[in-house]
């Protein structure tokens, strides 16, 4: 992912779920993702999908069992 779509992922993402404190950055030594914080909690994962030269993004967050006590 280039600097580009992370900008419109970020913008997505804070438009889609009305709340500014979403950022969308760079992962280390990654190119095919990127990752999703609320301030400087991580939520997931976008996974960036090229298949057939169509571009798609994969948001997949994990949810554990003590979070939701």
């Amino acid at each position: 992912m280039n600097a580009t779509e992370i900008q419109k992922l970020d913008a997505y993402f804070k438009s889609k779920f009305a709340n500014p404190n979403l950022q969308v950055r760079a992962r280390p030594r990654k190119t095919d993702s990127a990752e999703l914080y609320i301030a400087d909690e991580f939520l997931g994962v976008v996974y960036l999908d090229d298949e057939d030269g169509d571009r798609s993004y994969n948001f997949s967050m994990a949810i554990l069992d003590i979070d939701l006590e």
